[in-house]
């Protein structure tokens, strides 16, 4: 299968789902590094671009490597995603831009954006419009969910707006924003929504991917066009090498031996050493990424607790010479959820959000945002 993207060509059919905290350039690179994909960036701000946050543009930047180019932004205010859209595509720094209908966090929805936003149709129809009119060429997907609940499910309707305004393609995680990551994704909602937007628009499936051939079940089972993989891969690239072979109709090789985790570890930090250039900074947010790395491999409890204390580049290089080699996952961690887990907590809106879905709202986002989720 290989996916088409406006004038993309995604071979095999994967894309890293964006993660605030989690997919910055050095994690993009690591993952392209190991199989064919679209690798997207954390989440951006559309006010924080368009005000010239430092912040903001420092994480629009891509590694070198990088191609395509490709970012992800949310907001809920029209004209600022319209221009930041603009923006970008003047300076030449995107090949593809993924718009935020799905982020559950309070910070994001309490101000109508992320996944409170495609419940005003009037306003999903305004956003996705503002960002195709200004991408010229360059493609403009979107990520969503389900809906609020399960009682204000938008997914169906939302599909059809998009597909109707010019998206390239159509991504939906199969939770609701409530459920946030708890439970298990509805795989036979993706099937719906493919049927509902017609075969002109290609389809993801997000949710439940922990291995490569959950990627092909998906794929069988909804007769989706491609798979978004996102909390699956934390701390295993390794897994677009098995997609690209499961995709291929070649046996995916599986979890590797702890030696070649190693390898990857200090690939890893040396490309977040390289990027950053902060080594006390770097090595605060590389922590979580070793414990992933390690995770299902039984090194002991001491070793995770080294890795969550990791201080500098010589701590990590030390822990690693500390592992044995030869270890293999422990069959029942393979398919094992990693990351988040549970409900995102308490669905904040804005006051009376949900009063009428035709109410063109009055909710400003606050300036100064901050990019990351």
């Amino acid at each position: 299968m290989t996916l088409s993207i406006g004038p993309l060509s995604v071979d095999p059919p994967v894309v890293l789902a964006p993660m605030a905290g989690v997919t910055d350039a050095p994690f993009r690179v690591l993952c392209a590094e190991h199989g064919g994909g679209l690798y997207v960036s954390e989440m951006l701000t559309a006010r924080g671009l368009v005000e010239g946050g430092e912040r903001s543009w420092a994480m629009a930047r891509h590694h070198p490597a990088e191609a395509p180019r490709s970012l992800q932004l949310y907001g809920s205010d029209p004209p600022v995603m319209g221009e930041a859209v603009r923006r970008l595509v003047a300076a030449g720094a995107v090949d593809h831009i993924d718009l935020n209908f799905g982020c559950p966090v309070a910070k994001i929805t309490r101000a109508g954006g992320g996944a409170a936003l495609p419940f005003k149709r009037r306003l999903l129809t305004a956003m996705v419009r503002a960002a195709v009119t200004n991408a010229g060429t360059v493609p403009v997907t979107v990520k969503m969910r389900l809906g609020l609940d399960d009682d204000r499910l938008t997914y169906l309707e939302s599909g059809r707006i998009a597909a109707d305004e010019g998206v390239a393609a159509i991504a939906l995680h199969a939770r609701t924003a409530e459920q946030g990551y708890a439970g298990f994704a509805d795989w036979s909602t993706i099937a719906r929504l493919r049927e509902a937007v017609g075969d002109h628009v290609p389809v993801l499936g997000n949710g439940d991917i922990w291995a490569a051939q959950d990627a092909i079940d998906l794929v069988e089972a909804t007769g989706c066009d491609g798979v978004v993989v996102g909390r699956g891969c934390l701390g295993r690239p390794w897994l677009f090498a098995d997609l690209q072979r499961a995709f291929a109709g070649q046996p995916p090789l599986g979890p590797p031996e702890l030696g070649t985790v190693a390898t990857t570890i200090r690939r890893h930090l040396s490309l977040a050493l390289d990027w950053y250039g902060d080594e006390a900074g770097t090595l605060r947010q590389f922590r979580k990424h070793l414990r992933w790395h390690l995770q299902g491999y039984p090194v002991g409890a001491d070793v995770h607790k080294s890795a969550g204390q990791v201080e500098t580049a010589a701590d990590v290089d030390a822990l690693v010479e500390r592992l044995d080699p030869g270890l293999r996952v422990v069959p029942e961690a393979v398919a094992a959820p990693r990351g988040k887990t549970g409900k995102a907590g308490r669905l904040v809106l804005p006051h009376g959000w949900c009063d009428d879905p035709d109410e063109e709202p009055a909710v400003r986002e606050p300036e100064r945002a901050v990019s990351g989720g």
